[in-house]
């Protein structure tokens, strides 16, 4: 049987998830791992460890050559990619929690795997405690995987809860997300959905070998969804849920963005409530299964940390199976959407970008319609985020190339249009 090593961790940060890291390792002394030195910037700040911890010059870590772990959980994203590189250039393997440092570098960050050999992992960085990558990593092939939906973003999730059952505005909710900690400290990140579609573009290379930058997935957030959104969906029996979702398409080429849609509510994605995150993974032969649990917060993010130090107790590292072995997919807008839009006034929706619309509700004081649009005409231009538009996706949103036309005859003959 391998033995375990003995693991020496260099910790940067010190913050929410650096501290509750801290604080569960002391509660699991079997894991044979413990914290040497943590790099914080601000040396005067009070912090509940012994002074002799800590240090505020990173070549402290970075040079130790006891310290073969380094646990980076910082929110400056330039910062963490140098501290990355340069521990493993030094010999020494990481863990990291920086979700944006790993989506605007991954292409260096493989490419620093394979030059070093040692082990990068990042459970934490999507999801927090739910362990879907390595659950993609290990135990869905290619071939098999259809579609991946998932709710990844806590803060968001949790305001979109209090508009629909404690009915609070939008910013009524955000404060509240903010009094909790639930929210970024700028809540732009996650509330225009850029802390999504990092996570997203982290999440689809490990299910289908896709190595993509976030500036090339569409996506939004939920700073235009309205109490007047809220109210259509429940008539209609849905929730309203900021979904980041990848699916194969007919041609093998994969759809991959991050949008709100409407959830019918007896989905597992409706149960997902407040700041949990919920993954359903849908493949060939298992049909659908459900992940849940908790997506924000300082003891589940630090959790997830530790199961990746724990794992590199053997040595375990991503093997990157969908890319390196299998023919990576390809991401793909050439596809349609099915959508739900309202807004103000008319004069500002080019209906001509539409193939078609199903409905149209004009009498209320805020109008909306339900259409199908090809998903260019929204990666293109930005009208949809702009004038008080507000962009919600049907539950059964995308439309493959080849069905669109019969669709379209037949939606056609049933507006008696034919």
């Amino acid at each position: 049987m391998e033995t375990q090593k003995q693991l020496t961790i260099g910790l940067f940060g010190f913050g929410v998830v650096g501290e509750g890291l801290y604080k569960v390792l002391q509660q699991t002394p079997s894991l044979k791992a413990t914290i040497k030195k943590v790099c914080i910037k601000n040396p005067t700040k009070k912090r509940n460890a012994p002074a002799d911890l800590f240090t505020s010059d990173k070549n402290d870590l970075l040079n130790d050559a006891e310290i073969n772990v380094i646990v980076e959980v910082i929110d400056d994203s330039i910062a963490a990619f140098e501290i990355v590189q340069t521990a493993l250039l030094n010999g020494k393997a990481v863990v990291s929690a920086s979700k944006k440092m790993i989506a605007d570098n991954l292409p260096a960050i493989l490419a620093l795997q394979e030059q070093t050999g040692l082990s990068f992992l990042y459970e934490s960085a999507a999801c927090a405690s739910i362990p879907v990558i390595r659950n993609l990593e290990e135990y869905y092939d290619n071939d098999l995987l259809h579609s991946i939906k998932a709710i990844v973003n806590g803060s968001t999730n949790f305001i979109l809860t209090k508009m629909f059952e404690d009915k609070l505005s939008f910013s009524e909710a955000l404060l509240l997300a903010q009094q909790l900690g639930f929210a970024e400290s700028n809540p732009k990140l996650d509330v225009e959905g850029f802390d999504a579609v990092n996570k997203w573009a982290i999440l689809i290379n490990h299910a289908y070998g896709i190595v993509s930058h976030p500036d090339n997935i569409l996506f939004t957030g939920i700073q235009n969804v309205q109490g007047t959104d809220a109210a259509v969906a429940k008539e209609k029996g849905y929730d309203i849920k900021l979904i980041a979702q990848a699916k194969k398409l007919k041609n093998g080429k994969v759809a991959a963005f991050v949008l709100p849609q409407f959830i019918p509510v007896n989905e597992p994605l409706s149960f997902v409530k407040n700041e949990y995150n919920g993954v359903v993974i849908e493949s060939g032969f298992a049909d659908k299964q459900f992940f849940y649990g908790k997506g924000a917060g300082s003891f589940p993010t630090a959790s997830a940390v530790l199961s990746d130090i724990a794992a590199l107790r053997y040595n375990y590292k991503y093997e990157y199976k969908k890319l390196y072995h299998h023919q990576p997919h390809i991401l793909t807008n050439d596809f349609y959407l099915k959508v739900y839009l309202s807004f103000d006034d008319w004069k500002y929706i080019p209906r001509e970008h539409f193939e078609w619309i199903e409905e149209w509700h004009a009498q209320a004081e805020r109008k909306y319609l339900i259409g199908v649009i090809h998903c260019n005409q929204l990666v293109e231009s930005d009208w949809w985020k702009s004038n008080n538009t507000s962009l919600v996706l049907t539950p059964e949103a995308i439309i493959d190339n080849l069905d669109i036309v019969h669709l379209k005859k037949r939606s056609l003959e049933l507006a008696g249009l034919n």
